[in-house]
């Protein structure tokens, strides 16, 4: 089809078939006068029409055929002929070639300019299809990685770079702009990360190498280039962005910096540390364009999340969510504080560090070298006439204690403690030396979570469990539930780079600390305290949780036993008052 040989009123043929009436493209078309929205996008924003019956109507009649990307499976050598910044100006994807000729997808067929464009740079005969906008945009995030830039960066950068002689002042500050290397491979290194949803980047010098690696979704993914060198100037302007020493390589610095990435503002927190050949770089990534994640995005099912919500609306008592690092505590915490931040409310937090600014709220940087721990800022927030306060972490006895009589004293505590579950939990509180009194006149419930890999909503595919993951699933859940569960289990595609998940989600843990439990806890029974908490009416083991997440087919029987397997690592480590893992809750396998 050529799109320069026809001129297609869409609104008028739509009316003609009877699919709108002409009091809706009246109005529709005097909305676009106001707007720069094509006619088909305004209504479909409307409700006039779904936006699939308007893609086949358009397809039929310009007699393109209608590609869903989703499942496309792309030639990387193929769209790659037309650059990215052409590809997101025109809203357009090369799909295939056959006989001279290529199949460009494009989200609006009649733009004439766009396609006398595209025909030009691709300098090819040219036919057109129709993709669906929404995806075209995530496939372009997707297909378009910064992989083989950040390569051709690197051999750029190691030839300006002479071995074991760098010229500090001259990279510090005659970089000419975008137009040094090392700038442009950074820019394309966050870009990259923004692009896969990356949380971290790690940048590791090793031997004749240098790995760049990203964590996406938990896991790590890894870029290895043979240009080692070029890892000192890329650690020389990190530091110089996030204003630390750029002279001292003998010790550890922490700095963070904010940039502008695709139209995201990140916050980057930036670790250094020196090892054998050279210094390590890692960032953690924040985007604060996401804002702060509501409760009900967390994950928590309907019935925890309730309870949730009562505890957290409760004027008085301490809250613990427990967890590894990484595992969300952070996000349920903030998302928490968001529900409550009102004006009637005065809300104070001790943080390490302030990861996400929040109006109102008064959020204090933890600092040990002079003195502002955790213990410290509590104390003080105390004479600040405080509602509710938030300690980001529970480390010692000290700020244990001091959180609790807070609690009992008429304010609402949220605080994270890095155990291995809820129950075990409350015991690290007892190793540290707090009464059990106090614990159990303070503590009003433990949240322990984690995170799992959400699978791919496009290439998923049902599975069938074979005889061990059978035999896994009969130890944890019944045998109705297991007969209607909906299995799933990975593929890959583009839209999740082959790795068959896309996202995290959270899976939580429950316990309240109440009637026969609070009475095990206050008489320092460590082991009738686990036995009736395992008792306790609605408990359910984060396990069990993560199983009915696979039985729902969100995610694979293979995930949740990679985490279970990390819950069961964890617990071997963990003290539980004399207790071992075979003793207690935490033998979950």
């Amino acid at each position: 089809m050529r799109v320069g040989s026809q001129k297609i009123r869409i609104g008028d043929l739509l009316m003609e078939r009877g699919i709108i009436t002409e009091t809706q493209l009246q109005h529709a078309l005097s909305r676009q006068r106001e707007s720069d929205k094509k006619l088909g996008r305004l209504l479909i924003e409307d409700n006039v029409l779904p936006e699939d019956k308007f893609l086949e109507f358009l397809s039929e009649q310009l007699d393109v055929p209608f590609v869903g990307l989703r499942q496309y499976r792309f030639d990387p050598e193929l769209v790659i002929r037309l650059a990215e910044s052409h590809a997101r100006r025109h809203r357009t994807i090369v799909l295939s070639e056959a006989n001279g000729t290529l199949l460009v997808g494009m989200a609006d067929p009649l733009d004439i300019f766009s396609y006398d464009e595209i025909s030009r740079l691709l300098k090819q005969n040219v036919d057109v299809a129709l993709v669906r906008e929404s995806e075209l945009m995530d496939t372009l995030d997707t297909v378009y990685r910064r992989t083989s830039e950040i390569e051709s960066y690197a051999v750029e950068l190691e030839s300006e770079v002479t071995e074991g002689l760098f010229d500090l002042e001259g990279l510090s500050v005659g970089l000419p702009g975008d137009e040094a290397p090392v700038v442009k491979m950074l820019q394309s290194i966050f870009e990259d990360a923004v692009q896969v949803r990356a949380s971290d980047i790690h940048i590791e010098p090793d031997e004749g190498v240098l790995r760049i690696r990203q964590r996406v979704d938990g896991i790590l993914q890894e870029q290895v280039m043979k240009e080692q060198r070029i890892g000192a100037p890329l650690v020389l302007r990190l530091k110089l962005m996030s204003g630390l020493n750029i002279s001292e390589k003998r010790l550890p610095q922490d700095g963070r910096f904010s940039l502008l990435v695709r139209e995201k503002r990140l916050d980057v927190r930036l670790s250094t540390m020196p090892i054998e050949h050279g210094e390590s770089v890692v960032m953690r990534l924040l985007d604060q364009s996401t804002g702060i994640t509501e409760l009900d995005e967390t994950g928590m099912s309907k019935v925890v999340l309730s309870q949730f919500r009562d505890l957290i609306h409760m004027p008085y008592g301490l809250i613990l969510v427990t967890g590894p690092t990484g595992s969300g505590k952070t996000t349920t915490l903030y998302g928490a504080l968001n529900e409550l931040n009102q004006a009637g409310q005065k809300i104070i937090t001790a943080e390490d560090p302030v990861e996400y600014k929040i109006a109102r709220i008064n959020q204090v940087q933890v600092n040990p070298l002079i003195g502002l721990d955790f213990a410290s800022v509590l104390r003080a927030s105390l004479r600040q006439d405080p509602d509710i306060l938030l300690v980001g972490e529970i480390r010692d006895s000290e700020t244990a204690e001091i959180a609790l009589r807070a609690a009992m004293t008429g304010h609402l505590v949220l605080s994270t403690l890095h155990t291995n579950d809820a129950i075990s939990s409350a015991t690290r509180l007892m190793d540290m030396g707090v009464e059990p009194f106090l614990a159990a006149s303070s503590l009003r419930a433990i949240v322990a979570q984690r995170l799992v890999r959400k699978l791919c909503d496009n290439c998923a595919r049902p599975h069938e469990a074979n005889s061990d993951e059978l035999s896994w699933l009969g130890r944890h859940l019944d045998d109705v539930t297991i007969e209607r569960a909906n299995l799933m289990t990975t593929v890959g595609c583009p839209h999740c780079n082959e790795s068959g998940f896309r996202g995290r989600m959270g899976v939580f843990e429950l316990l309240l600390i109440k009637g026969a439990v609070a009475d095990a806890l206050r008489a320092g029974d460590a082991g009738l305290f686990i036995e009736e908490a395992r008792q306790q009416p609605g408990y359910q083991p984060l396990i069990v949780s993560a199983l009915e997440l696979a039985v729902q087919g969100l995610t694979t029987v293979s995930e949740v036993l990679r985490v279970a397997q990390q819950v069961e690592q964890e617990a071997a480590f963990t003290n539980t008052g004399g207790l071992t893992p075979d003793d207690s809750q935490l033998a979950l396998l």
